[in-house]
C-alpha cells in the first residue's frame, strides 16, 4: 500500500471552498451516533413476530415460565411399557394390550403393570410406564393410520433406549432462553411458545423517513406516463435507494419522495416527514430523519439554507467537511426534536454515506451492535486519493479476496452507480494511502445484514 502523508483539500461538490480541517469519518460516526438511543422495549406476540419483519432485538431477558416437554410423551409409535415386566437378557414376552394413547389426549387410566398400551408419538405416557418399544421392534410390525386398537397381545422385547421424553428435560421452568440484546431469531419464538411464553418484550422496530432534495428531480414513476424526463430533469432515485437501504438495516421506511431546492417546501416536507401535517393530529412516530443533496456549497443547495436560517423547530445543527470519498459534505440537525441526518445527493456519495453513517445509527435505535469492518486482501490494484478515506464498492471473490467493482462498460470512477450492482462490500481505504497494491490487507465493510445483536440496554 502506497502512503503520502500530505493532506488534499479536494471535496465533493464540484464547488470551491476555503480550506479547513476536515472532520474524521470516525469522529462523524461518533458526532451521529451521538444523537441517537435504543428505542422503547414492547410486548409483542409470538405471532406478531414470527409473521412480522426480521430484525427485532430484545429489551428483557426471556425465561421459561413452563416445563418443556409439559409431560412424560412418546418418542416413537410403539407399546408403552414397564420395565420391570420385560426380562433384562432382552428375551420377547407377549403382554396383553390394555388401551391406546393418542396425542392431545390425556393417558389411559389404570392397566398398571403386566400389560401394554398402544401409543403414538407425543402422546402423554401412562404414569406407571417407564419405556416405549416401537412397533416395528414388535409383532404388530406397523400400525394402520387412523385404524383402531384390533390387537389383544404383543410381543415384546425390552430395547437399549426407553424412547420417553421426559417432563422438562428440555427446559425448565426459570431457565434463561435469551438475554437482553440478542436478537429474535425463529428457534427462539418455537422455543419461548413451547415454555409458555405468549410475548417477548422487544426494541420498537425504527422508522426511518427518507426524501431527496433537488428541482430536478421527478418521480421514478414519470416514464411510465412519458417516454423520458424533460431536458435537465432526472429520475428520483435517491429517495427509493435511501427506502430500501433503511429496510435493508432492519428499519420502516417512510419515503417521503423528492422536494424541490426551494426552502419553504422543504420545511413543510420535514413536518410531513416527522408526523406534523397541516389540519391533522401526529403520525406515526418517527425517529430518524434522512435526507439527500442540498448540503454542499452550491447557489442551490437548499438544505444548507434551511440549516442556516433561524428555525423554532431547528436545533443542533452541526455542518461538517469530513475526510472522506465520496461523501464529503455532510450535515446534522434535529427538527422538531427528531435526528436529522443529511447526505450528499450523489447517489454513490448517499450510498457511502448511509452505510458509515446511517446504518450504524439504525441499528443502535433497534439495539444493536453496529456492522463492523472485517479484513480482507486486495486481489488488484488501484489508486487512491490522498488526504481522505477512500470508500471503494468491491466484490467478494471465491478466495475471499476482494475486487473493485466495476460498471458494465469497466467505468470505475466515483459516480458510477451501476458499478454498485456488482458490489457485496466497501473497501475503507485509509486517508494516507494513495495506492492499493494486490496483496494490501484493507477493512471491509459487508454490505449484507443488520448488524450484531446488542449487549443490552445502556
Amino acid at each position: 500500500m502506497t502512503t503520502d502523508p500530505s493532506p488534499d483539500g479536494g471535496h465533493d461538490g464540484g464547488h470551491d471552498e476555503p480550506a479547513r480541517v476536515l472532520r474524521s469519518v470516525a469522529e462523524h460516526v461518533a458526532a451521529v451516533l451521538g444523537r441517537v438511543a435504543p428505542l422503547p422495549v414492547q410486548d409483542v406476540p409470538l405471532a406478531a413476530l414470527a409473521a412480522g419483519a426480521p430484525g427485532r432485538v430484545l429489551g428483557d431477558d426471556v425465561r421459561a415460565v413452563a416445563p418443556v416437554p409439559p409431560f412424560d410423551g412418546a418418542a416413537m409409535d410403539g407399546y408403552a411399557v414397564r420395565l420391570t415386566d420385560l426380562p433384562a437378557d432382552g428375551s420377547a414376552v407377549t403382554l396383553p394390550v390394555v388401551g391406546d394413547a393418542r396425542p392431545g389426549a390425556p393417558a389411559p387410566a389404570g392397566g398398571g403393570g403386566g400389560g401394554a398400551v398402544r401409543i403414538m408419538t407425543g402422546a402423554p405416557v401412562p404414569e406407571w410406564a417407564d419405556a416405549v418399544v416401537p412397533v416395528e421392534r414388535t409383532s404388530t410390525g406397523r400400525f394402520v393410520a387412523g385404524g383402531p386398537t384390533t390387537e389383544r397381545e404383543v410381543t415384546l422385547a425390552r430395547q437399549p433406549r426407553a424412547h420417553v421424553r421426559r417432563r422438562a428435560e428440555d427446559v425448565r421452568p426459570g431457565d434463561l432462553l435469551a438475554r437482553a440484546g440478542d436478537a429474535v431469531t425463529p428457534a427462539l419464538v418455537a422455543v419461548a411458545a413451547s415454555a409458555g411464553l405468549v410475548a417477548l418484550g422487544v426494541r420498537r422496530r425504527p422508522v426511518v423517513a427518507v426524501l431527496s432534495t433537488g428541482s430536478e428531480l421527478v418521480p421514478a414513476d414519470a416514464g411510465a406516463v412519458a417516454p423520458a424526463p424533460a431536458a435537465g430533469r432526472i429520475p428520483d432515485s435517491n429517495s427509493l435507494l435511501l427506502a430500501a437501504l433503511v429496510r435493508a438495516a432492519g428499519a420502516d421506511a417512510v419515503r417521503v419522495g423528492a422536494v424541490p431546492d426551494d426552502a419553504d417546501a422543504l420545511r413543510a416536507a420535514l413536518d410531513d416527514a416527522v408526523g406534523v401535517r397541516s389540519g391533522e393530529g401526529p403520525g406515526p412516530d418517527v425517529d430518524l430523519v434522512v435526507t439527500t443533496g442540498g448540503v454542499s456549497a452550491g447557489a442551490s443547495d437548499v438544505v444548507r439554507a434551511v440549516l442556516a436560517s433561524p428555525d423554532d423547530r431547528l436545533r443542533d445543527v452541526d455542518v461538517a467537511a469530513v475526510a472522506l470519498r465520496p461523501g464529503r459534505p455532510q450535515a446534522l440537525a434535529r427538527w422538531r426534536g427528531v435526528p436529522w441526518v443529511a447526505l450528499p445527493g450523489s447517489p454513490v456519495s448517499a450510498f457511502v454515506s448511509f452505510a458509515l453513517f446511517v446504518r450504524p445509527a439504525v441499528a443502535v435505535l433497534a439495539g444493536r451492535v453496529p456492522p463492523a469492518t472485517v479484513r480482507r486482501r486486495a486481489a488488484g490494484a488501484w489508486s487512491s486519493p490522498p488526504g481522505r478515506v477512500h470508500v471503494v464498492p468491491v466484490r467478494t471473490l471465491a478466495s475471499g479476496e476482494v475486487e473493485r467493482a466495476e460498471a458494465p462498460d469497466g467505468a470505475a470512477g466515483g459516480h458510477a452507480t451501476s458499478a454498485l450492482l456488482g458490489a457485496d462490500a466497501l473497501a475503507v481505504v485509509p486517508d494516507g494511502t494513495t495506492k492499493v497494491e494486490a496483496g494490501d490487507e484493507l477493512d471491509v465493510l459487508p454490505l449484507d445484514g443488520t448488524g450484531s445483536p446488542g449487549p443490552g440496554s445502556p
